[in-house]
């Protein structure tokens, strides 16, 4: 589109200083009458651009001028995740979004000279995990997260926790992607806190600023915080044989944790020693493993196990009872 174009031409003489009509050609994918025609738009828009002609000549802003349209939108953002290799971006179709990201984080860059355009990303953005998985959840203020991460602002929002809504104000200062659920990390109240993103109701970016805690690492902060609600959360220590897939599904559960392994009287199962958070997400978990898994230990989880499996089976023998195929040899 060309507003999109526009708007790139504005960042890169804003990050670059003067930049050539060749040089905008060749990085925008346009012809060089496209780009005489572009800073002709910009110059009725009211854009103050100027043009230095000779040999070293370019286009460039005023010393001074800025615009503060740096957002990233979430498909540019993605393509940065994901690689800078060309021949993946544009199998995935979002080359344009990878060149746009990067002209905006030029952008963000010059206006901290201090940082690299790295550093700005790394430190607003982090990736937990090496695969994106599609979560299913709705995220209609990421967009507006993502302003306020880049500008420093504050956002006043509604969050849901546990049926309850809150209302709280808070400094966002990254986000973090973690198997496909995003999350940011924020002050709230003097404290560090973080926020899931699809459980915001209702936000808006206020015109209060916020200076960013020199010594803060998202990275760093994220591996910490994921630590503290790991070591919170309640342990259900269990006994169980496993076929090589049964231990492969296992895992790869996200609320399971496998201690160890050894050699079973089972031939080709192994014993494994692990933890669940409770006797309920245990049980579930197991029966979802089928015939790839049995419990050995705690003997109310053996028993809770034999109950659920003794009404599932129940039920379909009744189910069949009742079938108006039954009798029929269906």
């Amino acid at each position: 589109m060309r507003a999109d174009r526009l708007l790139s031409i504005v960042l890169l003489m804003q990050a670059r200083g003067k930049i050539s009509t060749r040089e905008l050609a060749g990085l925008l994918e346009v012809s060089e009458r496209t780009v005489m025609r572009d800073m002709e738009a910009l110059s009725a828009s009211g854009i103050p651009v100027i043009a230095e002609r000779g040999r070293d000549g370019g286009w460039m802003l005023p010393q001074g001028y800025r615009t503060t349209l740096t957002g990233m939108k979430p498909r540019e953002i993605g393509s940065l995740l994901l690689t800078a290799d060309t021949a993946v971006l544009e199998a995935l179709g979002i080359q344009e979004d990878f060149s746009s990201a990067v002209r905006k984080l030029e952008a963000a860059a010059a206006a901290k000279p201090q940082d690299s355009p790295l550093q700005l990303l790394t430190q607003r953005i982090h990736i937990d995990g090496a695969g994106w998985h599609p979560s299913g959840e709705a995220y209609p203020y990421l967009p507006l997260l993502q302003e306020a991460v880049w500008t420093d602002r504050m956002v006043s929002m509604i969050y849901s926790n546990n049926g309850e809504q809150k209302e709280r104000k808070i400094a966002p200062l990254g986000l973090v992607a973690k198997r496909g659920v995003w999350y940011t990390a924020a002050e709230c109240g003097g404290d560090m806190r973080t926020f899931r993103v699809s459980r915001i109701t209702r936000a808006e970016i206020t015109s209060e600023t916020f200076t960013r805690p020199p010594e803060f690492d998202l990275a760093s902060y994220w591996e910490h915080s994921t630590a503290s609600f790991k070591a919170a959360l309640p342990r259900y220590p269990v006994t169980l044989l496993l076929s090589s897939s049964g231990l492969h599904a296992l895992q790869q559960e996200r609320y399971t944790t496998i201690l160890s392994t050894r050699q079973s009287f089972r031939e080709g199962w192994l014993e494994a020693e692990a933890e669940f958070h409770t006797l309920e997400s245990a049980c579930k978990i197991i029966l979802s493993l089928g015939q790839e898994a049995v419990a050995a230990e705690p003997q109310e989880l053996v028993v809770s196990l034999m109950t659920a499996l003794r009404e599932t089976s129940a039920l379909y023998e009744e189910m069949a009872r009742n079938s108006p195929t039954a009798g029929n040899g269906i």
